[in-house]
């Protein structure tokens, strides 16, 4: 892999996820590191004809987890570059499939995108888990959603989930506990006693019209291989479930 850090920054995270990487896959573009200074920069990657670029914080890249986040990249990445249905699937095209003819709140709008990501990252961390150790991910995403369940607005009395303030939805925290949950269990990372399982019901339970089980089950499943039309079946479906409506998508 050619991998390009342009700027200062920490190195070993990038080396390290890219000889995990290659112990089975291969990128044909080579991928530039570009550091950013706010440490609230998310970690993103961009495609183009030429080349990839990973985009993160100079302080995402000092973390515990920078080898995680780096490997997550690498491995939307190589997707990007197979041509995988859930990286080349128009989101746009799937709402307008799903939702013409209704009308849908701006907040329930932006959570369909994040449930189109979360398919994406579940197609990305099948290869992400296939080369490297689970349990930084595992860690990260049990204090993720402790988190969003101690910020969501006006929670009951539960010790250790004081609330930190009125930001969090309860309705896109149980999607996100359910797409948690069935990464997890997608790839035997957690024990039926694990904490995950606690906070995830506590999720559902914040969010009772949100059908927690079913989006589990949809994440958890999600064909290995999908081809096109299937993927874009599952999207619409699952964006369906979201904000209610049933049918086949268009072809």
């Amino acid at each position: 892999m050619d991998l390009r850090i342009q700027g200062p920054g920490p190195t070993t995270p990038f080396l390290s996820a890219r000889d995990l990487f290659e112990t089975e896959h291969e990128l044909s573009l080579p991928v530039y590191v570009q550091f950013r200074d706010d440490p609230d920069e998310r970690t993103w990657a961009g495609h183009y004809d030429d080349r990839h670029v990973l985009n993160m914080s100079r302080q995402a890249a000092s973390s515990a987890m920078a080898r995680e986040l780096v490997l997550h990249e690498l491995a939307h990445m190589a997707r990007h570059e197979q041509e995988h249905p859930s990286h080349i699937q128009s989101t746009e095209e799937v709402l307008y499939l799903a939702l013409a003819g209704k009308r849908v709140e701006r907040r329930k709008l932006s959570h369909c995108y994040q449930i189109a990501n979360h398919m994406k990252d579940i197609y990305a961390d099948d290869i992400t888990l296939a080369v490297g150790p689970g349990q930084k991910l595992l860690s990260f995403l049990e204090s993720s959603l402790a988190m969003a369940l101690a910020d969501r607005p006006d929670p009951p009395s539960r010790p250790g989930l004081e609330r930190l303030s009125a930001s969090a939805d309860p309705d896109i925290t149980a999607v996100n506990a359910a797409f948690a949950l069935a990464l997890a269990e997608r790839h035997d990372l957690v024990d039926d006693d694990h904490r995950l399982y606690d906070l995830a019901h506590v999720a559902a339970m914040d969010a009772p019209h949100v059908d927690f089980a079913g989006f589990k089950q949809r994440f958890r499943e999600l064909a290995r291989d999908p081809d096109a039309s299937l993927y874009r079946q599952l999207l619409v479906d699952a964006t369906r479930a979201y904000v209610g409506g049933e049918g086949l998508a268009a072809e």
